[in-house]
C-alpha cells in the first residue's frame, strides 16, 4: 500500500484550514468557482437613472429632509460596475458580515454609512409601524391618497410597483394642498428607498411596509434609516455570496463607493477634487468610466493577491470633517459598535472588532460570532415583527455601551498572533489558477520512473508501506 503525508498544506490551498469560522463554505459561492462552476457577473437590481426624474417643490425637499433623506436624495444615479460587485461579493461571509481578503477582513462600517449615504445611523430601529391598519389598498388610500390596481398588476404580494409611484405622484403642482404635498412626498421617499437601499430582486417593486413609517415626517426622521440600509446589504450580501444565487440589490452604491475608498481596483478616475462634498457619494455621481474595462474573473484575481499595504484602511481620516453637517458627527463613533442592526424582519451582526485596522487600531483575535437563526420570513400584514425580535431590539438600545476601543495602530504591537489564527480560518484564494504546464511535466518526468519501480516492487512482493514527504511549491 502507498500512503502519502502531506505535512503542510499546499501553497495553493484556498482555505480554511481551520473550518470553525466560515462554517458554510460547502454553500459559498468561492467553493463553486474552485471546482470550475463559475456564475460570472450578477444581476445588480439598484434602480437610480429615474430618481432625478421627479419634480419636488420647496415644501416637499423641507419634507424629505425632515424624514432623514435629504441628503441622500442628492446622490441620484451612479452608474454601477457590476463585475467588481460580483467579485466583491465572492469575498463576502455572512458568517462574520466581513469581506476576507488576503491579509485580514473588513466590512462596510455604520460610520461609513453616514459619510457616503449621508443618512443617520443613530435613531429608533426601522420595524413595522402597525398605527395604520387595514389592507394594503386601505393603506394606500389613507396614506397617498389612491391605491394600485391589484388587476392592472400594479400591486403584487404586499408590494407596489415603482412605475406606479413614478406615473402618479412625480409631478407636484405648485398650488397643491399641504395633504397633497405630503401625499406625494411619501410617494417620492417609497420610490427612492424602493430604488436604493431597500431594493429587491423584482427590479421593480418596493414593499408595502414602509410607507407607514413614513406617515408622521418628524417621526420618520427619528429613524435610524442608515443602519437598516447596512443591515439590508448586508442580508443581500450574505444571500448573493451563496452558490445558488444569482442577482444581488440593496445599496450597491454603498458597496461600490466604499470599495472605491478602500481599494484601488476599478476605481474612475475623478476629474475634481470634491472631498469637501458631503455625502461622498457624489464623488461617483453620473456615470463615470473607469480606466480600463475588466470583467469578474480580472477582478478576482486583483482581489486574489491583494496585500494588506494595497488596501487604504482609513481611507478618511484625512478629509475635512468640517464638511459632515454637524447632526450627523455624533452618529460616527457608531462605526465602533458591535451591535444588530435592523431592518423589519431582518437582523445582522455589526463586527467593527474584525476589522479594527480600519479605525487605526491594532487588529488582535476577535471574539466568535453566534451562530444565529436567520429571521427572514415573509412578513405578514398583520404581524409586528418587534414582538418576535426583542433581544435583537434589545441589543440595538445598547449600541451605545458597547464601543470598541482597543489598542492605537503604530506602537509596536505585534500583531503575529492575528496573523497565524487568520491564514487557518480564511479562504484565502477565490480563483483557482492552472498548474503551470512545464512545472507538471517537469514532476511527471523526474517521479514516473520511481513511481514505476515502487509499483513493480508491489505487484512482485506483495503490499509495502511506503511515506512520502510532499512539499508544494
Amino acid at each position: 500500500m502507498l500512503e502519502m503525508s502531506v505535512q503542510n498544506p499546499p501553497t495553493n490551498f484556498p482555505g480554511p484550514i481551520d473550518p470553525s469560522v466560515l462554517y458554510e463554505q460547502e454553500q459559498h459561492i468561492s467553493s463553486a468557482i474552485w471546482e470550475g462552476q463559475d456564475r460570472g457577473t450578477l444581476r445588480c437590481h439598484e434602480h437610480t437613472s429615474k430618481i432625478d426624474g421627479w419634480k419636488l417643490t420647496k415644501k416637499q425637499i423641507d419634507l424629505v429632509g425632515k424624514a432623514g433623506f435629504g441628503y441622500f436624495r442628492l446622490i441620484g444615479q451612479v452608474s454601477l460596475n457590476n463585475p467588481l460587485i460580483s467579485a466583491l461579493v465572492e469575498r463576502w461571509r455572512r458568517e462574520t458580515n466581513t469581506f476576507h481578503l488576503p491579509s485580514g477582513e473588513i466590512t462596510i462600517t455604520l460610520d461609513e454609512v453616514v459619510r457616503i449615504l449621508g443618512l443617520r445611523v443613530d435613531g429608533e430601529a426601522v420595524v413595522r409601524d402597525n398605527s395604520v391598519v387595514g389592507s394594503n389598498t386601505e393603506i394606500c388610500e389613507t396614506l397617498l391618497g389612491k391605491a394600485p390596481n391589484s388587476d392592472a398588476k400594479e400591486i403584487k404580494g404586499g408590494m407596489v410597483k415603482l412605475g406606479w409611484l413614478k406615473e402618479n405622484f412625480s409631478e407636484c403642482p405648485e398650488d397643491a394642498s399641504n395633504e397633497e404635498v405630503e401625499r406625494r412626498t411619501r410617494a417620492f421617499l417609497m420610490y427612492l428607498v424602493g430604488s436604493t437601499i431597500f431594493a429587491t430582486t423584482s427590479g421593480n417593486l418596493v414593499p408595502l411596509l414602509y410607507l407607514p413609517l413614513f406617515k408622521d415626517f418628524d417621526k420618520a426622521g427619528n429613524y435610524a434609516w442608515g443602519a437598516a440600509a447596512l443591515a439590508f446589504l448586508y442580508r443581500q450580501l450574505g444571500k448573493a455570496s451563496m452558490k445558488s444565487q444569482g442577482t444581488i440589490s440593496g445599496s450597491l452604491t454603498l458597496l461600490q463607493c466604499w470599495s472605491y475608498f478602500h481599494l484601488n481596483i476599478g476605481r474612475p478616475e475623478l476629474k475634481q477634487d470634491l472631498s469637501h462634498r458631503f455625502p461622498l457619494a457624489l464623488h461617483w455621481k453620473g456615470r463615470l468610466n473607469t480606466q480600463t474595462k475588466s470583467d469578474v474573473v480580472m477582478y478576482r484575481q486583483k482581489l486574489d493577491s491583494l496585500d494588506s499595504s494595497d488596501i487604504d484602511w482609513t481611507p478618511y481620516k484625512d478629509l475635512d470633517s468640517s464638511s459632515i453637517p454637524e447632526n450627523f458627527r455624533g452618529d460616527l463613533t457608531l462605526g465602533r459598535s458591535r451591535t444588530i442592526l435592523l431592518c423589519m424582519d431582518k437582523a445582522e451582526w455589526h463586527l467593527p472588532d474584525r476589522c479594527l485596522r480600519q479605525f487605526g487600531l491594532h487588529q488582535s483575535i476577535p471574539k466568535d460570532v453566534q451562530r444565529r437563526e436567520t429571521k427572514n420570513n415573509e412578513v405578514d400584514n398583520e404581524l409586528d415583527m418587534s414582538k418576535r425580535m426583542d433581544s435583537e431590539l434589545q441589543e440595538w438600545s445598547n449600541r451605545w455601551q458597547n464601543i470598541v476601543d482597543v489598542v492605537e495602530d503604530g506602537d509596536g504591537t505585534d500583531e503575529s498572533e492575528y496573523t497565524t489564527w487568520y491564514s487557518n480560518i480564511t479562504r484565502k484564494l477565490v480563483h483557482r489558477r492552472a498548474f503551470a504546464p512545464s512545472q507538471f511535466q517537469e514532476s511527471v518526468r523526474l517521479f514516473f520512473p520511481l513511481l514505476s519501480y515502487i509499483f513493480l516492487i508491489q505487484m512482485l512482493s506483495g503490499p509495502i508501506h511506503i511515506e512520502c514527504n510532499i512539499s508544494y511549491v
